[in-house]
């Protein structure tokens, strides 16, 4: 069985701005609409994060949830989820492709290649996360509060604007960058780094494989990187979902972290920890299947191990 055919017509220009733009499309392909399958598992880690005492078990949270509320309920919050991460994921991977080219091949050629896929991440997260904030904020306190702050995206944007003013959308952004930046470093420079070992220990270069098993190596390269960027991001993970649903009025950030670390402890930060790996770990594999498979079908090289 063969891999992926390329399109016909003229080849898209590595490096090129038609480059750049088809990664930022492949990662809103890739972030978007596996960010919102697996919204189940995020309502309930979201809620067990905020009160330990809500459910006794993820299965019977969901029971408990479908019982009173249907499949609707169940994956409530899909909305901000599909629109943030759709934008996050066209950031993060499209600026990621632009700042690993501009740090890696022009500025600085010869620094350590794990360095720069660092740098990238980083950089490229902290411009996608501007994107996804107001989101995040929006989904967070729909799925903590009961109950719900709002139904729907719409109705949610608007009640934080008229209470807080557009300010109320970004109280959440320093906690986001606590997590999302340490998270897509991992993300990146694990994937990386993985993708280069599974080469290695197969013995041969990655161009002798066809594209279908460049995408192989993709997925459990994803996996692998999901676990432990799941591990290093948990406890900012805990914190913004704290922050979103239990930060009092003109409360600095500051103020807030220390109040709410005060309230729950160091074993507060890893509560939903193993539901999280099972989430973090099968959307990052996803993510990089759905982005690299994306690119070969556009006719480019998969990412990493080059």
């Amino acid at each position: 069985m063969s891999g992926p055919q390329k399109p016909r017509g003229k080849p898209i220009e590595l490096y090129s701005g038609q480059y750049f733009g088809a990664c930022a499309l492949g990662g809103i392909i890739a972030c978007g609409p596996t960010h919102t399958a697996v919204t189940p598992l995020d309502l309930v880690k979201c809620r067990r994060q905020v009160d330990t005492n809500l459910y006794k078990s993820n299965i019977s949270a969901w029971g408990k949830i479908y019982k009173a509320e249907g499949v609707r309920g169940i994956f409530f919050g899909w909305s901000p989820t599909l629109v943030g991460y759709c934008l996050q994921g066209g950031g993060k991977y499209g600026f990621y492709e632009v700042f690993k080219y501009l740090y890696g091949d022009k500025m600085f050629p010869n620094v350590n290649k794990t360095a720069i896929f660092l740098g990238a991440s980083a950089s490229a997260e902290f411009l996608a996360d501007l994107a996804l904030c107001p989101f995040e904020a929006v989904k967070v306190r729909m799925q903590t509060t009961l109950p719900p702050f709002a139904h729907n995206m719409r109705d949610g944007l608007s009640k934080i604007i008229k209470q807080e003013g557009y300010a109320g959308l970004y109280k959440g952004l320093y906690p986001l960058w606590g997590r999302q930046i340490p998270y897509t470093m991992c993300k990146f420079a694990f994937f990386e780094t993985t993708v280069e070992a599974i080469y290695t220990y197969l013995g041969k270069s990655k161009h002798e494989y066809n594209g279908l098993q460049q995408t192989g190596v993709s997925f459990l390269g994803g996996y692998i990187a999901g676990i432990g960027c799941a591990a290093v991001s948990h406890p900012a993970d805990v914190m913004v979902s704290k922050l979103n649903s239990d930060r009092k009025a003109g409360e600095g950030a500051g103020q807030a972290v220390t109040r709410i670390y005060g309230n729950i402890g160091f074993k507060g930060l890893w509560n939903g920890l193993p539901v999280r790996i099972l989430m973090i770990g099968t959307l990052t594999a996803f993510q990089w299947l759905i982005y690299d498979s994306f690119k070969v079908a556009l006719g480019l090289p998969t990412t990493g191990g080059h």
